[in-house]
């Protein structure tokens, strides 16, 4: 390997490595933060002997929690990938956290993956149920056909209710949601011990440890499941390809295992069906059922469409095919910055074999308001790697299908396509949900300011869910995150690279304007040094309609102020406008009309004038009725129906005006429409998740500046005034 021996997190241990795409699973894990994602997924890695024990690689570190930043929040934060091999196929275990904050890692493993696995507690049953959120991503998995099934986890927990669970999936996720195991108690009668098979009727005895003892199920073991096995059955049958079936089931024609196993792999693997599996990552109940399921119902990438692809230039292209000997085509779904190893890119490749040594194109599409502007540019690729939490396993080559890592790449970031330096192209984006979250940064001193702006540019293009922006008016570095754990993580990024910085209360960009016609006189008469400066000026204020912008009208008459000096006092007045009257906002909306003057014939000048033309303005503002402007945009909140009071409520005590309520298609959500003052909403992300039991959500756009009411106004004024 190039990289040095002593490198951190790049080994040259063995790792899986396919060469056909029909033996290689991508399944995502999602599921709500706590249900137990992240400890079954070391519990099947160490099931599989891929490490020694769950919690642990090879340095002590979680596999999938090994981020520094993870370490901290004691949660998962990444996107992270654990690759295994059962019965001779590859499985991409895609880790994604539970939290909403972090929605953009999700999105990336939604995209890596063929499949999801929906990771339920069942120490949650009777208290929640299933979470909003976790409904949401179930309706996202269907709308694109993503195959589902759900891992029912934490059966040793003393209030685990293996049955409640089982019917709150069935509520919020729907019709074929059915169990193909039943949980067995041990001798104690609390504990379970192993699991029943409902179409094979075969018992996973577990209570000599892991892998269970299989046995055949006694007469007694049949009685208690018998309903859940008839309706397991007519829910396959329900989805079978032979119409015949269901007749000859009916007519009470016994329908073998070796029937309906194949079945129900091809009605999971098109996404029609949806089994349940219950386990246990700490006494290993239903690991080797769960792998089983993995391998047998999710689908190859060779049974997933792929995205669509075009030419750099937007020109259509031909489909793609999961071909290893097709033209390259692969996808950045993930970039992180290494303490160690600097940039990693997890990379699934769809079409062609991705190998070291070799040069392809790189292509983005424009996100410029991210900082991630268009780009095309060849790169090599020096080493190809299996990424395994922290470490990084050096494979041969990444085929059509699997997934893998490359590392020091100089252009890639999230949602770049890699494709053939002779035929570059394009893969069509996915979706990512807007940051609404505002946090104002600033570095400590003049020193930081270059870190702090290396780092920001590091983590934006990594992570698309984070804008950075520059606010002109506001004169503020604004970070723009998911939430609140969102913002932590990346300032506890920033801080671990040594940048030192301190947040600020974010400014909103509120606006000045005139209330009502006035007049100035502007006098500036100096002398020093012997050399003199004289200007005087007179204008009028008209204050004009929202958005009509700034007028300069010239209406002197007998050469009272010389012709060349009108422009200094335009330019005088447009700087004043800049640095705002009373509050140091921009002045808007007003036309100025230079009516009179005088001018001395030695000791006039540009910059006389442009004084004067200063100082006219801020006479006129003394009697002028200077009002201030807050910017006001319309949102559209989605929440869950049983929350539309609370949410209308809310948007009223912010001095929101509601413009109506409708149903959101497909399902139980309501969209409220509000047009409601930006400065209410700096932290509405916030709020908004607490006030909804993390269900809600929300866009906003920017429709007017319109005056901020007398009581507001004088406090800006007055914080205004204590900082000068």
């Amino acid at each position: 390997m190039a990289q040095k021996a002593s490198e951190k997190g790049v080994t040259g241990a063995a790792a899986p490595v396919v060469t056909d795409p029909g033996r290689v699973r991508n399944v995502v894990l999602v599921g709500h933060s706590g249900s137990g994602k992240t400890t079954l997924v070391e519990a099947l890695l160490a099931a599989t002997q891929t490490i020694p024990r769950a919690g642990s690689v090879t340095d002590g570190t979680t596999v999938s929690d090994h981020d520094p930043a993870a370490v901290r929040q004691q949660r998962s934060v990444v996107l992270a990938c654990a690759p295994l091999m059962h019965d001779g196929v590859k499985i991409n275990l895609l880790d994604t956290p539970g939290y909403a904050d972090f929605v953009g890692e999700l999105r990336a493993g939604l995209r890596a993956a063929d499949a999801a696995l929906f990771v339920v507690s069942a120490a949650d049953g009777s208290d929640r149920g299933i979470d909003a959120a976790t409904v949401n991503l179930w309706e996202e998995c269907a709308a694109v056909g993503m195959p589902r099934a759900v891992a029912i986890t934490r059966l040793d927990h003393p209030r685990a209710d293996f049955d409640q669970t089982v019917a709150d999936c069935q509520e919020a996720f729907g019709e074929n949601v059915l169990p193909i195991y039943r949980p067995m108690l041990a001798d104690d009668g609390h504990s379970v011990a192993g699991l029943l098979g409902l179409l094979t009727l075969r018992v996973l005895d577990y209570s000599a440890g892991y892998p269970p003892r299989v046995e055949e199920a006694e007469a007694a073991h049949l009685t208690p499941v018998e309903e859940d096995r008839n309706q397991l059955i007519e829910g396959i049958i329900a989805e079978s390809e032979d119409e015949t079936l269901m007749d000859r089931y009916l007519s009470g024609e016994p329908v073998g295992a070796d029937v309906l196993v194949p079945d129900l792999e091809k009605a999971v693997a098109r996404g029609h069906f949806y089994p349940v599996i219950p386990v246990c990552a700490a006494t290993g109940v239903g690991l080797d059922a769960l792998l089983d399921g993995l391998v047998n119902g999710a689908p190859s990438p060779l049974e997933h469409d792929l995205p669509t692809v075009t030419g750099v230039d937007g020109s259509p292209r031909p489909p793609l095919t999961c071909d290893p000997d097709g033209p390259l085509v692969a996808e950045v779904v993930k970039t992180t910055i290494d303490r160690h190893v600097g940039r990693v890119s997890l990379v699934r490749v769809f079409s062609g074999t991705l190998r070291p040594e070799a040069t392809v194109h790189v292509s983005g599409h424009g996100m410029a308001e991210r900082g991630h502007p268009d780009h095309d540019a060849d790169e090599r690729v020096a080493h190809v790697y299996s990424p395994l939490g922290a470490q990084l396993r050096e494979v041969p080559a990444c085929v059509a299908g699997d997934i893998c890592a490359i590392t020091k790449s100089g252009s890639a970031e999230t949602g770049d396509t890699l494709s053939s330096r002779d035929h570059p192209l394009l893969m069509e984006p996915w979706q990512m949900p807007e940051p609404l979250l505002p946090i104002a940064v600033v570095a400590k001193s003049r020193a930081d300011e270059d870190a702090l702006a290396k780092n920001l540019a590091r983590l934006v293009a990594g992570d698309p869910t984070l804008r950075l922006e520059r606010n002109a008016e506001t004169h503020q570095l604004v970070l723009w995150c998911m939430g609140e754990s969102h913002a932590d993580v990346v300032l506890d990024r920033l801080r671990s690279g040594g940048v030192e910085l301190d947040t600020e209360p974010v400014k909103v960009a509120l606006r000045e304007t005139f209330g009502c016609p006035a007049k100035g006189h502007g006098r500036h008469v100096k002398q020093s040094g012997g050399h003199g400066q004289y200007a005087v000026c007179d204008i009028e204020v008209e204050p004009l309609p929202r958005g009509s912008g700034f007028q300069f009208v010239d209406r002197v008459v007998g050469g009272a102020v010389p012709h060349n000096y009108i422009p200094s006092v335009e330019k005088g007045v447009r700087a004043q406008l800049d640095r705002g009257l009373v509050a140091g906002y921009p002045i808007v909306d007003l036309k100025v009309t230079l009516f009179d003057g005088k001018a001395h014939s030695v000791d006039s000048s540009d910059a006389a004038f442009q004084t004067a033309g200063a100082l006219a303005l801020r006479e006129a503002a003394e009697g002028g009725q200077v009002t201030l402007l807050e910017p006001v945009d319309e949102i559209v909140v989605r929440v869950p129906d049983g929350y539309v009071g609370a949410v209308m409520s809310d948007l009223s005590g912010r001095r929101g005006r509601p413009l109506g309520t409708e149903a959101d298609e497909g399902g139980d959500f309501s969209l409220v429409r509000a047009e409601v003052p930006a400065t209410e909403l700096v932290r509405y992300a916030v709020e908004l998740r607490a006030l909804s039991s993390g269900s809600g959500t929300f866009t906003r756009t920017y429709v007017r500046h319109e005056p901020m009411p007398p009581h507001l106004a004088d406090a800006v004024r007055k914080e205004h005034a204590a900082a000068r």
